[in-house]
């Protein structure tokens, strides 16, 4: 049997992950940290553009980093990299693979644990994920945003269903939070009731998204919408606001506003 049969190689242009395992006058010698610390080769040329002087300024020994394969000869199983040609979004996006691929691989162990599964059990559930996630960890990630309902096209087992909605309340599901200082006035007895009643009107949690409004000192409240990205946060945050507008110009009212800088938070909706 060839070594080309015993050794999973990396497909041209793919981005890995690496150990350094060596550095030399000539270049590095790296680990492939997904192929079973399969030797590769990262040449001087293709650390970075223009003249180096030490090449341990851009890889030193035992450090991880990301790289990309740009040439395969699979009767050698020999693999060279590229340091150079990683660009920023491709460095970004492995380094969250990895991420995932890791906290995915976790929560699956907890499970296999808990449930007292065996292997085939287990690969049978890793499979039916996979029918609708890319990652494991990703619909962890979605019942922690959304709930259980998610699952319901994959037909787990209750007590699936209930372990994974137990181990994704341990992520923090990152959310962006827009917030506008709003002016209002309502120039009648009932003024200030009218305000309360619409400002409460659009308070709540709906369409994957929470509006909280809060007093800052007449005429002036605050009004901050969560939501899992900027575009959802941004439409209810403009969609809240023309209800609000709409409402205070009918009671012959005055409304402007100002935005305030996006953030992102850790909080659950």
């Amino acid at each position: 049997m060839s070594i080309s049969e015993t050794k999973k190689l990396p497909e041209l242009g793919e981005i890995v992950i690496v150990t350094v395992k060596e550095v030399t006058g000539h270049g590095a010698y790296v680990t492939l940290d997904e192929y079973d610390n399969l030797t590769a080769f990262l040449h001087i040329s293709e650390i970075a553009t223009g003249w180096i002087r030490n090449i341990e300024r851009y890889v030193k020994p035992k450090q991880k980093t990301v790289l990309k394969v740009i040439r395969v000869n699979p009767t050698r199983s020999e693999v060279d990299l590229s340091l150079k040609q990683v660009t920023g979004e491709e460095k970004k996006s492995k380094v969250i693979e990895v991420k995932k691929d890791e906290k995915g691989a976790n929560f699956m162990d907890i499970i296999k644990t808990k449930l007292g599964y065996d292997q085939n059990q287990m690969r049978e559930l890793e499979e039916k994920i996979a029918q609708k996630y890319d990652f494991i960890y990703d619909a962890f990630e979605a019942v922690g945003i959304k709930g259980t309902e998610v699952l319901a096209s994959l037909e787990l087992k209750p007590e699936v269903v209930e372990a994974i909605e137990l181990e994704s309340k341990k992520i923090q599901i990152p959310h962006i939070e827009v917030r506008a200082v709003l002016e209002i006035a309502v120039k009648k007895g009932d003024g200030i009731d009218i305000i309360k009643n619409i400002l409460s009107s659009v308070e709540g949690s709906k369409n994957n998204s929470k509006i909280d409004i809060t007093y800052v000192g007449a005429p002036k409240y605050r009004i901050t919408v969560t939501a899992e990205n900027f575009k959802i946060a941004e439409k209810s945050l403009n969609q809240a606001l023309e209800k609000i507008k709409s409402n205070i110009e009918k009671n012959s009212g005055t409304f402007k506003f100002s935005r305030e800088e996006s953030k992102k938070t850790h909080t659950n909706i």
